[in-house]
């Protein structure tokens, strides 16, 4: 159903915070006493990858029910404790000795609480990004220096650095979702000036993001991040490792097919495709398709979201139909941020993956051939060549050339 109604509105069952666009508002660090036993492991999931211990304790866990979950934070936090878990389990201590079987005791309850919230039982950028936080203090503010994330992974601060700086990038970015309905209110009532400074106050908000983006360079190893914390994130779709999948025992008879966590899930960059009336269809086939794909790995009420956008009227059209040269200026300068944006990442991969690939190859001296390793991204695409996609789409529907 489309939210536009005579006005349109982001609705509360968007699940969308005023503040903080699409992460998940002070999610909580506990789960009921019954669940102890996966906190257990997921609190020191470090130590016991480094100590050998983790999978037989995994391999131990008793069946729980999932019943004892209650309200929306509390199967959020059990379905990040539960993705840390399979991840590790599966990767081990990431020197190739991985598990293609996930045991049913871990299995029977992920599945049934995925199920539940609507996502697919793999850790998700729902998950390690937007559920996996916390202030230090309180009542002080949403800074990296005040923050940490609830649970690690091997490589030191690596994760830590990874997590909250997608985090705080997304939160920068969200602060343009509260003018969404400036935008859609000023077009229906064709008042162009209103319009047009709620397009520059997107531009601000585009280039905050960028701004916090920077931040990677200072909390985040290249090496470190690309030879012990990727391996974590990677999932079991288009992964020469699990080319069959994962078996989630006593849930499925076959092996099932997911991606692992990627920027591509995070619904605030989809959202300015939409609103902008960006058309990554015209990226073809398998960038599309694969944009497409990761909203499933959204959160169900954040595709909703998305859906209403698309529904709503073509702010892009409007402008079109416009003909005012300061309008167009202004919807071009958020495309251009939109750019900057995706350039900026293709430099981030370029740094922490592409050229870390290519010195793991040189010193296998020719093994292994550092293309497939290399533009491997954890969504299990080539991610060069997709980000170089997306950006061309982006910048194709500038109005005026130059």
């Amino acid at each position: 159903k489309s939210a536009m109604g005579t006005s349109w509105e982001i609705l509360e069952e968007f699940h969308i915070d005023k503040d903080i666009g699409f992460a998940l508002p002070n999610p909580l660090e506990e789960l009921p006493s019954d669940y102890d036993v996966w906190m257990f492991i997921a609190k020191n999931i470090t130590e016991l990858i480094e100590t050998g211990q983790l999978r037989m304790k995994v391999e131990k866990v008793p069946l729980l029910s999932i019943d004892k979950l209650e309200g929306h934070r509390q199967q959020r936090l059990a379905h990040l404790v539960l993705g840390y878990i399979t991840m590790a389990y599966v990767w081990g201590q990431g020197d190739g000795d991985i598990r293609k079987v996930l045991p049913r005791n871990i299995a029977i309850p992920y599945c049934k609480l995925s199920e539940k919230l609507g996502l697919p039982p793999i850790l998700v950028y729902a998950d390690c990004v937007l559920a996996n936080w916390k202030k230090k203090d309180p009542s002080g503010p949403m800074t990296y220096e005040n923050m940490d994330i609830l649970f690690y992974f091997p490589g030191e601060d690596c994760a830590k650095g990874f997590f909250l700086v997608s985090l705080l990038v997304e939160i920068a970015a969200a602060s343009a979702i509260k003018i969404i309905p400036v935008l859609f209110s000023a077009m229906q009532h064709q008042d162009r000036g209103t319009l047009q400074k709620a397009l520059l106050d997107v531009v601000s908000c585009l280039n905050k993001a960028l701004e916090v983006f920077e931040q990677i360079h200072e909390h985040v190893d290249p090496k470190l991040f690309f030879n012990v914390l990727r391996i974590y994130l990677s999932g079991w779709k288009g992964n020469s490792q699990l080319p069959e999948g994962l078996l989630y025992e006593g849930v499925w008879d076959t092996p099932k097919k997911f991606a692992g966590g990627s920027a591509a899930q995070s619904s605030i960059f989809q959202c300015f495709d939409v609103l902008l009336g960006i058309q990554q269809k015209d990226s073809g086939e398998s960038a599309f398709e694969f944009l497409q794909d990761m909203r499933t790995y959204m959160p169900p009420a954040h595709r909703g979201f998305l859906g209403s956008l698309e529904a709503a009227p073509s702010i892009r059209e409007f402008i079109l139909s416009e003909k005012d040269a300061g309008l167009q200026e202004a919807y071009d300068k958020c495309v251009k941020a939109l750019v900057a944006l995706r350039s900026y990442h293709l430099q981030v991969v370029a740094k922490y993956i592409v050229i870390p690939a290519r010195q793991k190859a040189k010193e296998k001296e020719g093994e292994e051939k550092p293309s497939a390793l290399e533009n491997q991204g954890t969504g299990g695409t080539d991610v060069m060549n997709f980000l170089k996609t997306v950006r061309g789409t982006t910048e194709k529907s500038l109005l005026k050339e130059g």
